[in-house]
């Protein structure tokens, strides 16, 4: 099992997706959760598919994960497949899967706010908010969106002020924060697209 190292009391943020490809948009998120959370370490979940997207044109696990290590040169970011190995499909059986295998660690989940606009379609996606609390990192163009959508409306009660970023990891959730900051307009969308074309 390919799994990072963790020791009880570590803060780990969780960062997944399909990677594809990895960019400098990526960096900063973990950048930005690193520094404004006080994190130990990000594991980068570099996914086998998203299942809410095509898998078409989609490169190889190993492919992906070593783009991933060119861009991600902070040591306290560990790129990994361990969702492969596992067989999670879905985000929930990830979660279900570190709470079982990772006792006594603090972990939050980290995405952007493209993500949160998309959540209510995620397998159990109200009981992934519920097993950790979730850090939303702020979109071009999607966070007002995202805040009062399905998901947004439901984490509203929830929500705590950025001010507050340095106890996410250790808040009991239900717990969300927003986090705004330097952005990145870059999108894998859009460098696919670029690639193409």
């Amino acid at each position: 099992m390919s799994m990072p190292p963790f020791a009880r009391g570590m803060r780990i943020g969780l960062f997944g997706g399909s990677f594809n490809p990895p960019h400098a948009g990526h960096a900063l998120v973990c950048a930005i959760a690193l520094r404004r959370l006080g994190l130990d370490r990000i594991w980068l979940m570099v996914s086998p598919a998203n299942p809410l997207k095509s898998r078409e044109g989609l490169p190889p696990l190993g492919e992906r994960m070593a783009q991933a290590r060119k861009i991600m040169r902070d040591p306290r970011i560990v790129v990994t497949g361990f969702e492969a190995e596992i067989g999670a499909v879905y985000s929930c059986q990830t979660v279900d899967y570190l709470r079982r295998a990772c006792p006594g660690v603090h972990f939050v989940w980290i995405m952007g706010a493209d993500n949160l606009a998309a959540f209510f379609r995620w397998r159990r996606w109200r009981e992934i908010a519920r097993a950790m609390p979730i850090l939303v990192i702020d979109r071009p163009g999607s966070t007002h969106r995202a805040v009062h959508g399905l998901a947004g409306g439901w984490f509203a009660r929830y929500r705590l002020p950025e001010s507050q970023a340095k106890t996410l990891p250790l808040r009991r959730p239900p717990a969300m924060i927003v986090l705004h900051g330097p952005r990145s307009p870059l999108s894998s969308t859009q460098l696919r697209a670029k690639k193409r074309g």
